[in-house]
């Protein structure tokens, strides 16, 4: 798994970018979001995705950490897969996004191309309660620190074999008993324990 590839920029264009990174050059796939916000040419970095497929290796790359969040969040949902997540994100920014599952805009998601009735309805319903709010109830931005820690908590655990909404719930539960302000490591110590 690659956290982010850093290095010169030498390719540009609303589909991917190439970073060299000392000799080696990498493609990632990019939204347009990304792409109107890393530089033409020079020193970039794009954090990354990586989807393993059975015929192909691809990497994806975000110019913020906000986008990745968003894309996974995203390609969680049964039926939406990287190719249409990275349609949503050059059509919406993640926030535009997050704000139409939190407020269930149907027609907002259906403005995407490729997103009908049914698949806009399934992603508001996935993603409203892990987006708009936190296990006490209060809404909380979908790119604070308090989801990043459970975000990458909720990863740590799906690396270590457990399902993801297994993980999911444990996480939560450990929040709500007195958790919402442990580092990451100690969170996930704490939810290991409790399986």
């Amino acid at each position: 798994m690659y956290a982010y590839f850093e290095g010169n920029l030498v390719e540009k264009n609303p589909a991917y970018a190439v970073i060299d990174c000392n000799g080696i050059a990498y493609v990632l796939n990019i939204s347009l979001n990304t792409f109107s916000k890393i530089p033409d040419k020079g020193k970039c970095r794009l954090y990354a995705h990586m989807a393993v497929k059975e015929d192909a290796h691809l990497l994806y790359g975000f110019a913020d950490q906000e986008e990745r969040i968003m894309f996974r969040s995203l390609i969680s949902v049964s039926g939406v897969g990287e190719a249409t997540a990275r349609v949503m994100l050059s059509s919406l920014g993640p926030a535009e996004i997050q704000q139409a599952i939190i407020n269930g805009d149907v027609m907002k998601l259906k403005s995407i191309k490729g997103i009908g009735e049914k698949s806009a309805q399934r992603i508001i319903i996935d993603l409203k309660d892990k987006l708009g709010k936190d296990a006490f109830g209060a809404s909380v931005s979908f790119v604070g620190p308090h989801n990043k820690v459970k975000q990458e908590a909720l990863n740590a655990l799906e690396v270590l074999g457990y399902a993801r909404n297994v993980a999911e719930k444990a996480i939560d539960k450990t929040l709500h008993d007195g958790g919402d302000a442990l580092p990451l490591e100690e969170l996930v110590k704490r939810v290991l324990k409790n399986f």
